[in-house]
């Protein structure tokens, strides 16, 4: 297909897009390389703001089905208090709003309308519980039998709930996602009838890097853009997004990107630091989504913060905790986890020079906080027995109440 073709990062060789490959023969990731677009705001605006509001800048093959729940056009939003407490400009991307509640859907889109242009039967991901939720939803959507490989006993309860919903074949294997992903990656190189919608899916990348045409179309481009990075395809997605728009003249500036990665569970913070990657064989962090010791996009992860001119940091569980609860309370934004890193990372970038004050950062909060009823349920809070009420006596409440808001911080509750 003329201007449309996957080329491998390593070692340059071309594939036409209609084979079912998401790998090159040497082990290489591929990515898409199409003819350049020309559009304007001006088109682009015309639409709804939804994900293939951009439909000029997702190159897939002429006559693709697509196959969609309507995702894209998370809610972008102002955090006021908690700009003020920082110093900083902070938007956070409630990316939790997607049709299975994370980012995962704006690649899996693109993935599995791929997969329908390629008369595929099933699709298959190893996964840590979004991506095996958003692959079985869209693998129903297109009529399509959706596999799962997920490490056994480490899945959030929340996301395995929806993989039993969506009637998921679900395959448990023994480790952690590492090993799933092992067992996946095998599988791709070899071929299969199943069509693997993994990060590794390079048109995954390509839905995924609307999330930047959706900042940069309500906001322009800040200054700053933090992402959780596990597998650490997202982050590289966004940056693309960002650049493809700069080339387009769509954008003046381009962002620099800040990568957060649990402590537990940092091989490419700690090889941004010290040069050398090294995987880390058991990861361990309460960020279930992002518990990955060797990351396939690891490459292009620290590619993208140095080019952008950003940084990649690591933070605690506790850190975490702070910050989930800390989105909650000051701003109302139920978050899980793995997405409470980028405001973990976003204080700790500013306490080490990295952030000028009064710069503006938007934090990518990934997925929703329904996900992990079991990490939603360590945060305290208060709770007050009193005696059972009548309609006409409410001096005890009345009483309650009025201690409770003298407090100025809500952090007290």
């Amino acid at each position: 297909m003329p201007g449309l073709s996957l080329v491998c990062d390593f070692c340059g060789r071309v594939f036409p897009v209609s084979e079912n490959r998401v790998l090159c023969e040497c082990g290489g990731l591929l990515h898409v390389e199409a003819a350049r677009a020309s559009v304007s705001w001006e088109t682009l605006r015309s639409r709804r703001f939804r994900l293939w509001r951009y439909r000029e800048l997702i190159p897939l093959p002429p006559g693709t089905p697509i196959v969609s729940l309507d995702e894209g056009g998370s809610p972008l939003v102002q955090a006021t208090r908690l700009s003020e407490e920082l110093k900083v400009n902070v938007m956070v991307k409630l990316e939790g709003s997607n049709p299975t509640g994370s980012f995962k859907d704006r690649g899996m889109t693109v993935a599995a309308s791929m997969a329908k242009f390629l008369g595929a039967k099933a699709l298959i991901a190893a996964s840590t519980g979004n991506t095996a939720a958003s692959m079985s939803a869209y693998a129903r959507r297109a009529g399509m039998i959706p596999v799962v490989l997920i490490p056994s006993g480490k899945i959030a309860e929340g996301k395995l709930g929806q993989l039993r919903l969506y009637g998921a074949v679900i395959v448990e294997v023994e480790g952690g996602f590492d090993e799933a992903m092992g067992a996946v990656l095998e599988y791709s190189v070899r071929g299969g009838d199943a069509y693997t919608v993994n990060s590794i899916n390079p048109w995954r990348i390509e839905g995924q890097k609307t999330a930047a045409f959706e900042v940069a179309d309500e906001a322009g481009a800040p200054g700053w853009v933090a992402v959780p990075v596990g597998n650490g395809g997202n982050i590289y997605s966004i940056w693309k997004g960002f650049k493809e728009l700069k080339e387009l003249d769509l954008i003046d500036e381009l962002p620099r990107m800040l990568g957060v990665q649990a402590e537990g569970a940092a091989p490419i913070a700690k090889a941004y630091t010290t040069k050398v990657y090294e995987p880390i064989k058991e990861p361990k962090t309460i960020a279930s989504a992002i518990r990955i010791g060797n990351p396939v996009h690891w490459k292009r992860v620290l590619n993208t913060v140095r080019e952008s001119g950003g940084s990649i940091v690591s933070v605690s569980d506790e850190e975490i905790i702070w910050a989930q609860r800390t989105l909650a309370r000051l701003e109302g934004l139920g978050v899980e986890s793995s997405s409470a890193v980028t405001l973990a990372g976003l204080k700790k970038a500013i306490n080490g020079k990295l952030v000028d004050k009064n710069e503006k950062i938007v934090l990518i909060a990934t997925g929703n906080a329904l996900k992990e009823p079991q990490t939603m349920n360590l945060h305290e809070t208060a709770t007050l027995k009193i005696p059972t009420l009548k309609i006409a006596d409410t001096t005890i409440l009345s009483e309650i109440l009025k201690s409770i808001t003298k407090f100025e911080s809500p952090e007290h509750f």
